[in-house]
């Protein structure tokens, strides 16, 4: 376990813990509670998922503020994550660490359950054993499985996933509330719809049609381009995060066990989706991206993938009336920003 100590505010600002510090939300998620003088320390594997250089240039950006603190270290390491928590006393942990990606699940399912399951397993005894005041950690919108009502409400029941991915995100869910109920540790779950925006992640769309559009090479188009996202830019993930941050889980006095509400609980449990509450047609977000890049894409359509669900809606009710807030960037500005961050990436 590496560490890099060089902290001298944490007696005077939140101590928190952020998993996946190197990853397209950690990152951002890392600068923005730097910029506000909490004390961060960001923990990673840096695993070869995707482009490790793309994830240590991230850390550039972080490592050389006084008050963040980076550790390598893997979520599945037992004792290394029980020294973590032994050595340091966090206010919150931010969670956001996690075997990432659908179609990947399909083909390398034990990474899941090692990341996904005993990772957080790690993270939830040294959050109980060391009484951290909140426990904010990555669902995905993915738990929605084969549901069809739209938009996706916190308030449905999620028991049909269509990926080992989703299986293990609502499983999160089920153990983050666990020892909510039996430990009293407020724990708050987000459910996070299509991230885009600088930094993102190589094997998300957005990307691969970026770089296969500058290189003249065609782009698989899934579904026949009958896919609708709720593509959210990562700014509006960062500012749900932090809110909900500021706001630890409290329990439902009205909740109850005769009719009960998934997004809630008698518990200090909360669920929440963070989307831009817009859909947007796969179709659209391509011809947005040709507009940035002033080049028309060479289409290959395909059938839907395994795994896959043919559209994503957030209902974002639930964060709106608990934090006062609401994603709203367009697909045009956040695309536009995506596509000039890109281009001065990789000149």
């Amino acid at each position: 376990m590496n560490k890099k100590t060089n902290s001298n505010t944490r007696a005077t600002s939140p101590n928190i813990l952020v998993t996946g510090a190197a990853g397209f939300i950690g990152s951002h998620l890392c600068q923005r509670l730097l910029a506000r003088g909490d004390s961060v320390i960001g923990l990673d594997n840096l695993n070869d998922y995707y482009d490790v250089t793309l994830k240590e240039n991230r850390l550039k950006q972080l490592t050389d503020k006084d008050n963040f603190t980076f550790i390598k270290c893997d979520l599945a390491d037992r004792g290394a994550m029980e020294k973590l928590f032994a050595d340091d006393k966090f206010d919150v942990v931010v969670n956001l660490a996690a075997q990432a990606g659908v179609r990947y699940s399909l083909t390398n399912p034990h990474a899941y359950i090692d990341a996904n399951l005993v990772g957080f397993m790690n993270i939830l005894e040294g959050c109980r054993h060391q009484q951290v005041g909140h426990l904010v950690y990555a669902s995905s919108s993915s738990v929605y499985g084969a549901n069809t009502n739209m938009p996706f409400s916190v308030h449905d029941n999620i028991d049909h996933p269509v990926s080992l991915y989703a299986a293990s995100k609502k499983a999160n869910e089920l153990m983050a509330h666990t020892y909510a109920h039996l430990y009293g540790l407020p724990c708050t779950g987000l459910r996070f719809f299509t991230v885009y925006g600088p930094w993102g992640r190589p094997d998300m769309a957005l990307f691969l049609f970026t770089r296969a559009i500058l290189a003249g090479e065609p782009v698989d188009v899934f579904n026949h381009g009958r896919m609708r996202r709720d593509f959210t830019y990562i700014d509006d993930i960062v500012e749900g995060v932090v809110r909900v941050i500021d706001q630890p889980a409290r329990p439902n006095p009205e909740w109850s066990g005769d009719n009960p509400d998934p997004g809630t609980s008698a518990a200090p449990y909360r669920v929440y989706n963070i989307g831009n509450n817009n859909p947007v047609e796969l179709m659209h977000l391509i011809e947005t991206l040709e507009k940035a890049l002033g080049r028309v894409a060479v289409k290959n359509f395909m059938p839907i993938q395994p795994g896959d669900v043919p559209a994503t809606w957030a209902d974002v009710d639930a964060l709106s009336n608990d934090v006062g807030f609401r994603p709203a960037t367009s697909i045009e500005d956040g695309v536009g920003s995506f596509v000039e961050w890109y281009k001065g990436y990789y000149s």
